[in-house]
């Protein structure tokens, strides 16, 4: 049986100058799965919240599956008849995008997925920001990708802040800055870029875990792996890990519900709230 649960997030910020801040459903790893025709439960689900916008956090596809592209294509569609949908890509896809069509057969697929996705009217970031106010607040969406070395197992480098500017540039100081980062593990170069926002997946929760912030083991083979799942904040700074909405491959998850964040931004300061809702379940 599938489920998922919906998780609220509140998390209020100085910037924001009016009384209401905008709201986004955040999605992240969904890996071609469906819930329901069409994801029609998901977005169900994603509807009744209301939100003002789609954040995507990266690995709507399975790289290996060429069946799990018109799902995620689908899925983004409907999104974006109703909502503006932003997408920063995950590692699943990045490995597509950037690999040579004459050494992998689906680097072709996954390219015109992108162009149906665009088409759509999703904005895909590569290493790109899109902005739009709400009242006299800017908003600034950043969509990170950061080379395949940086997911190498079992030994990846670490990422430093500077190494997070080259890609994507200096952030606008006068802006409410997010930050779509597919992979946590880099959690303080991303606090130290200077995000207000931050918003990442890939862990997939850590497969067992063992509190709202603590999980097993990370993608990249580490144990306990910090900033595994849930929330951490640094000084005004925020950084949502979504356990996923799907998996793949080994669909194992202990104590380990996947996840839908809703996420309000509200003014004001010191504030972070988080609050369950709903799990849907069906055959």
């Amino acid at each position: 049986m599938k489920k998922f649960r919906t998780v609220h997030y509140t998390v209020h910020m100085e910037k924001i100058q009016e009384k209401k801040g905008p709201r986004f459903a955040v999605l992240a790893d969904l890996h071609g799965m469906e819930f329901g025709q069409d994801n029609q439960i998901l977005l169900d689900a994603i509807d009744r919240h209301h939100p003002d916008g789609i954040l995507i956090a990266g690995d709507m596809i399975v790289r290996c599956s060429e069946e799990t592209f018109p799902v995620a294509l689908q899925l983004l569609k409907n999104l974006a008849k109703k909502y503006p949908v932003y997408y920063g890509l995950g590692n699943h896809e990045y490995s597509l995008y950037a690999s040579d069509p004459e050494e992998n057969p689906l680097t072709e697929k996954y390219l015109e997925y992108e162009i149906q996705v665009k088409e759509a009217g999703v904005h895909i970031l590569h290493n790109e920001q899109k902005s739009f106010r709400m009242g006299e607040t800017l908003y600034r969406i950043y969509g990170l990708e950061i080379p395949r070395l940086y997911y190498k197992k079992p030994f990846a480098p670490m990422m430093r802040s500077d190494e997070v500017e080259q890609l994507i540039g200096d952030r606008d100081e006068q802006a409410v800055s997010i930050l779509l980062a597919h992979n946590p593990r880099y959690g303080d170069a991303y606090f130290g870029w200077g995000a207000d926002l931050i918003l990442s997946g890939h862990y997939h929760g850590g497969v067992l875990r063992f509190t709202r912030c603590r999980g097993a083991i990370s993608p990249q083979f580490e144990l306990f792996p910090r900033y595994c799942c849930g929330d951490f904040h640094k000084k005004g700074q925020h950084m949502l890990v979504s356990g996923g909405i799907g998996e793949h491959t080994i669909p194992v998850r202990v104590h380990n519900p996947r996840e839908l964040l809703i996420v309000d931004l509200k003014p004001g300061s010191g504030k972070k709230s988080r609050k369950e809702e709903h799990t849907w379940e069906f055959r």
